[in-house]
């Protein structure tokens, strides 16, 4: 039988190498990320392990309110965290004693979001059969658009007459390590459009490309030394995605974004599986944004669910 064991700070190096080998796992998962908003998220994360004491699932999660269990609530996603060894029965077994668990800490409700297909490694969807075998239900549903790097459709005539614009007028794209320029640029267009802010500050998103510089990079359009635009990316082993984009509104004049999102394409993320844009939904999935969404189908995105569940307790 497989039992549940809450996460300690001891346990670090165990969960650290397992994401690193597990068919579904990203970064975003290891502890240093998940951590660095740790005063914001009460950390309830556990690991699961077998008859034989093998640790063979993780579970990232969280519990802002006392009676709910949560995928980590500071990631867009993160269910059941496996490794090659996990199959659909043994997922059943996880799944038991994630329930078992939550009721004896007093959990009334269970929220689960899972990892899309596109950052599996190898099929990993055993935890969508156990979700239903136990009777959660399909809350939320946002859209992503993403591109199969491998079968590109083509970009549309609008970005490629603004992509041509852009390098005409001088715009020149490359890696920058400039994030307080370019979250401010952020601030500004996040503010001006919807009130709100990122969901990073720049100090955070330094801290973490610092932690991540691997996985975490900027790129920046810029013309005789200012910053037009910029699209921050969080790279994992087979998906390259656009966690921001923002541009000035001399970078929107110019084609900048175009530009960047060019380059990202058609040259530094050219081995990449696929290439994220992210999601363009609100009000809980229930709302479409018809202009972002088209803006990304432009490039060739296409739609790649994200999708949450609840389990009354």
């Amino acid at each position: 039988m497989v039992r549940a064991v809450q996460y300690e700070v001891g346990q670090k190096r165990a969960w650290d190498e397992f994401v690193d080998a597990a068919k579904n796992g990203v970064f975003l998962f290891k502890r240093d990320y998940i951590e660095y908003h740790a005063d914001r998220f009460p950390d309830a994360s556990l690991m699961f392990f077998d008859e034989d004491e093998r640790l063979v699932a993780l579970l990232p999660a969280t519990s802002n309110e006392p009676d709910v269990l949560s995928s980590h609530a500071g990631l867009t996603f993160g269910g059941v965290v496996s490794g090659d060894s996990m199959k659909a029965g043994l997922m059943l077994e996880v799944f038991d004693a994630l329930l078992a668990h939550a009721r004896g800490a007093g959990f009334t409700r269970l929220i689960y979001k899972a990892i899309p297909h596109i950052y599996h490694r190898v099929p990993a969807e055993e935890d969508l059969y156990a979700l239903f075998r136990n009777g959660a239900h399909l809350f939320r549903r946002d859209v992503s658009s993403t591109i199969d790097m491998n079968e590109r459709l083509p970009f549309s005539k609008g970005r490629k007459w603004s992509i041509k614009q852009a390098l005409k007028s001088g715009v020149e794209v490359a890696q920058s390590f400039d994030f307080e320029t370019f979250m401010a640029i952020e601030e500004r267009v996040l503010g001006a459009r919807h009130g709100i802010r990122p969901v990073h500050t720049a100090a955070e998103l330094r801290f973490l490309a610092d932690r991540f510089p691997d996985q975490i990079k900027l790129f920046a359009a810029s013309r005789t030394g200012e910053m037009l635009a910029g699209v921050v990316i969080y790279e994992s082993q087979r998906v390259a995605h656009a966690q921001y984009i923002a541009a000035t509104d001399a970078g929107k004049a110019a084609g900048a974004v175009d530009l960047v999102i060019n380059h990202l394409i058609n040259d530094y993320y050219v081995g990449k599986k696929f290439f994220d844009f992210g999601i363009s939904t609100e009000e809980g999935g229930r709302q479409l944004n018809a202009g972002l969404v088209e803006n990304k189908q432009g490039f060739g995105g296409r739609a790649v669910a994200y999708d949450f569940y609840e389990i009354e307790l």
